[in-house]
């Protein structure tokens, strides 16, 4: 009997642990119907298709919450003239979004302030099954939806590295560059976060296609 009971206090004792160790990273997270609407649609658009450089995967890992119906893995944009290191993982609606921001507002916006087209994005975090900042009982972010993306450095065709860190406020080429990127994506994205916005965001532009307000059209740029 007693041998039953202390075996018995044995899982009592793991299962806490475990759940404690778990509970660091948790979330709250409540249904949201748009998500998977509009990801059906992007994946029926046929905007996004499988290359060399967009990958597609069956699963992501984590609670259910978590992840999207058909996530993609993109290594480059640009049709591979532009690397994405590491690879990021996103859901269907990500990848055109990265592509016109790319096109459209990095690459002439280099060639303006830097006179080089840039040729690698440093992938700061894309999917993450997490909350918020990391912070415990915060709601789930838009890296635990693939909904997200984090860029920390742009590398130019020369070799040089241009970080958000140290170029924010560094060479006025540097800053006029960054400006001018994090500008142009509040025009693509819902959500652009860098240095401006608070202390999590020092050393990365986050982006995402959140919806915000009422009715989903509010765009947050900061």
């Amino acid at each position: 009997m007693w041998r039953a009971c202390i075996s018995l206090l044995l899982v009592v004792c793991v299962a806490f642990v475990l759940q404690a160790c778990g509970s660091r990273q948790r979330f709250v997270a409540k249904p949201e119907p748009w998500r998977a609407s509009e990801e059906r649609a992007c994946l029926a658009s046929g905007l996004v298709r499988e290359t060399s450089h967009v990958l597609g995967r069956q699963a992501l890992g984590g609670p259910s919450a978590c992840g999207a119906l058909r996530p993609f893995t993109m290594s480059a944009a640009m049709g591979g003239r532009v690397a994405m290191r590491p690879a990021a993982t996103l859901r269907c609606p990500m990848i055109p979004a990265i592509e016109v921001w790319v096109r459209d507002v990095i690459q002439p916006a280099a060639l303006r302030h830097l006179r080089q087209p840039v040729v690698e994005l440093k992938v700061a975090s894309s999917y993450a099954c997490r909350p918020i900042n990391h912070a415990f009982g915060a709601r789930l972010s838009e890296h635990g939806r693939a909904n997200a993306l984090d860029v920390s450095a742009f590398i130019l065709a020369d070799g040089r590295r241009i970080t958000v860190k140290g170029g924010w406020r560094g060479a006025a080429d540097e800053q006029a560059f960054l400006r001018a990127v994090h500008g142009g994506a509040c025009r693509v994205f819902t959500t652009v976060l860098g240095p401006h916005a608070d202390r999590f965001h020092q050393d990365h532009f986050h982006l995402d296609l959140a919806r915000h307000g009422r009715n989903g059209d509010v765009r947050i740029c900061r």
